[in-house]
């Protein structure tokens, strides 16, 4: 039992929550922004604004025509198993070889691939690493034992955890739209608690395929963490606080959090507020990549992934137009009802003497 220890430290193997829930899932989220967010993007770009270079196809595979944006979305499998393998220290030789396992298990695990992904990942990683630089022909034993094992595995786990994946988002939707207020406040609360934990809201948005209904809500509990994070910090923090957590993210937070969790109040209230107001009075639908659900203002991907949803769904026939009305629900619920709410009741906090000044600075 100490030789297989002392082997897993030496492999840099660490079998943790922290590893494989924390630092793999943030990871995942990363390569999924890469290449799937930044296509989608990069097509809704060249679509609203009739740029030629970006709408039309640059590459023709397999009889399927790819646009600059199509490439990058087409990519995301790959994409997101390097970043995992890099999360988890994996050497180039099992690292280069991790494209091959994320194109097949994304592909395999359908419309719930990043979920595949992760687990797929994770494990074939682990294997490979263990193998790499244990023979004389690392070259060939390592890239054949880590695709062989990937590939397999693919084939075994990823349709299952695929459709796993998506049966419980769909089922999260499902509620979403029969309980809007009960479920607004529950989507926006959690995944925006999630997104201010040291674990990824977006990767587990993505995993779940978490859109429409759901995702508008998640969209508003991200927005409420990070803009009243943000807004509600200003005197200690300044613009530099104000950019960092409203454009970055309200992680930044999670050391002050920890300090004084009665800080963590303010936000999550907003979200339990921000969330019923998107689901119920705006119907706000977040029908873009399921990943900008649980990004929130972070770059401002998740009103960016609404309008994207809108420009589809306009596409599609499935709504007429883009109103007044969306335009202005999107902006109270992302931006103007976490900046306002937020601070109010943190400053009430702050007359009870739960958060005291100094408690939020960075």
């Amino acid at each position: 039992m100490g030789k297989f220890k002392e082997f897993l430290k030496r492999k840099d193997i660490v079998i943790s929550a922290k590893r494989y829930g924390i630092d793999a899932l943030s990871a995942m989220a990363q390569g999924l922004f890469c290449s799937l967010l930044i296509g989608t993007i990069i097509n809704t770009i060249g679509t609203q604004f009739r740029i030629p270079w970006l709408m039309n196809p640059v590459a023709v595979i397999g009889g399927i025509e790819y646009t600059v944006g199509g490439l990058a979305t087409a990519m995301s499998g790959p994409a997101m198993a390097v970043a995992i393998g890099r999360a988890l220290n994996s050497p180039p030789l099992v690292l280069f070889s991790l494209i091959t396992v994320g194109f097949a298990s994304n592909a395999l695990g359908g419309a719930g691939g990043p979920l595949a992904v992760l687990f797929v990942a994770i494990i074939t990683a682990e294997i490979g690493k263990a193998v790499a630089g244990e023979t004389k022909v690392d070259i060939l034993v390592t890239p054949l034992v880590t695709i062989g094992v990937g590939v397999a595995l693919s084939a075994l786990l990823a349709p299952p955890l695929g459709a796993l994946a998506m049966k419980i988002g769909n089922i999260i939707m499902w509620a979403t739209e029969l309980q809007p207020f009960l479920m607004g406040i529950l989507v926006s609360v959690i995944v925006g608690m999630a997104l201010t934990l040291p674990i990824s809201s977006a990767a587990i948005c993505a995993a779940l395929g978490l859109t429409g209904l759901a995702g508008g809500a998640a969209v508003a509990g991200c927005c409420a963490q990070m803009i009243g994070f943000a807004v509600m910090s200003f005197k200690e923090n300044s613009w530099g606080g104000l950019v960092s957590q409203g454009l970055g993210t309200s992680m930044l937070q999670m050391g002050n959090i920890v300090k004084n969790p009665k800080i963590w109040i303010a936000p999550t209230l907003t979200a339990a507020i921000t969330g019923p107001v998107s689901t119920c009075i705006f119907k706000m639908q977040m029908n873009g990549a399921p990943v900008s659900s649980g990004m929130g203002t972070c770059g401002m991907v998740g009103p960016i992934g609404v309008y994207t949803g809108w420009v589809n769904d306009v596409a599609a026939g499935s709504k007429a137009a883009i109103t007044a009305m969306d335009w202005i629900g999107m902006i109270l619920i992302c931006i103007v009802l976490p900046a306002i709410i937020c601070p109010l009741i943190n400053e009430f906090l702050k007359k009870i003497g739960w958060v005291k000044p100094g408690d939020t600075k960075l």
